[in-house]
């Protein structure tokens, strides 16, 4: 008994499996390597100049002892912060393109879905070419149109000011009272094509017989636009204000442009953007430009949110 147990050989290790790939993790695997190129560009584009944002914020530029030893970089933790926000010229521009919002998101809103409900009630190739012709000034770089729309308000050579002096209208299109007006109107002009074609996609989306059965019962065209069409869109109208309310706030192009041939209307800080951007390259205050900019940005994020919230209530 003792020799067979002293030569019997000693047991072998458990065989170890090793993990096998199923079908569902290289569908996953493949998924994620789709996403990759975005999200690496989310990452370099997003993320790290929002992290070296806040780094810059809390540093500012001084002067030591009598200047003549050239300038420090020290770090003043919140200080930007609390100049930023007791800053009545930030908060002056942030007002005045919120107000300016209120008035020209409604507007732009109400245009574009007239527009989208007039090409869904017209039938043939005329939609096409209407839904082009629309879309061809959202396609027109922002500072082109720009530039040409100052060329038409000019008081000098513009031929907005020479039709106004047809019909005895003295209106200067550049002026304090209308640079609100005119800026309003080129955005108009320039995203009423954007906004329409989203909701435009959304009614495409609405069943036909819904129509059909509410025109056997009587409805008219008005009504059945007004009763059916528009509350089977409302998201579509909850997508383009959040992004025009998004666009308007942070704009920047128009009021730049503009700035270059009336100063004196349009100043330093007219908009948030602007006086950020005047703070980082014309200041140099860059420390202080990000800690602008990063309350911008909290400011946005709030107001996109409340939004959204309050008007994308699901129906009863």
């Amino acid at each position: 008994m003792s020799q067979s147990l002293r030569h019997k050989s000693p047991a072998a290790p458990p065989r170890t499996r090793s993990p096998r790939i199923t079908w569902r993790t290289l569908l996953a695997a493949k998924g994620a390597a789709f996403t990759m190129p975005f999200a690496i560009g989310f990452v370099i584009l997003f993320i790290l100049p929002i992290i070296y944002a806040v780094v810059q914020s809390l540093y500012a530029v001084k002067s030591s002892g009598l200047g003549l030893s050239g300038n420090q970089t020290v770090f003043v933790g919140l200080d930007n912060f609390v100049a930023a926000a007791t800053d009545l010229r930030f908060w002056e521009s942030m007002g005045r393109v919120a107000v300016f919002a209120c008035i020209q998101v409604p507007i732009k809103l109400a245009v574009s879905l007239l527009l989208a409900l007039g090409l869904d009630y017209l039938k043939g190739r005329v939609v096409a070419g209407l839904r082009i012709g629309l879309l061809v000034p959202y396609m027109i770089p922002g500072i082109v149109g720009t530039l040409v729309w100052i060329y038409l308000y000019s008081p000098d050579i513009g031929p907005l000011t020479e039709f106004g002096k047809f019909f005895s209208l003295d209106w200067n299109f550049l002026s304090e009272a209308m640079m609100w007006p005119s800026i309003g109107n080129l955005l108009t002009w320039d995203s009423i094509g954007f906004n329409m074609l989203i909701i435009y996609a959304s009614l495409q989306a609405i069943s036909p017989e819904l129509f059909e059965a509410a025109r056997l019962d009587g409805a008219s065209e008005a009504r059945i636009a007004f009763s059916i069409k528009v509350p089977f869109v409302r998201a579509a109208l909850v997508l383009t204000g959040m992004l025009s309310i998004i666009g308007l706030l942070q704009i920047f192009a128009e009021p730049l442009l503009f700035r270059s041939f009336v100063p004196e209307v349009v100043t330093k800080d007219y908009t948030p953007t602007l006086m950020i951007f005047n703070q980082a390259f014309d200041a140099n205050n860059y420390n202080y430009a990000a800690a602008l900019s990063l309350i911008f940005a909290a400011v946005i994020a709030t107001v996109s949110y409340l939004y959204y919230k309050f008007t994308n209530k699901p129906e009863a």
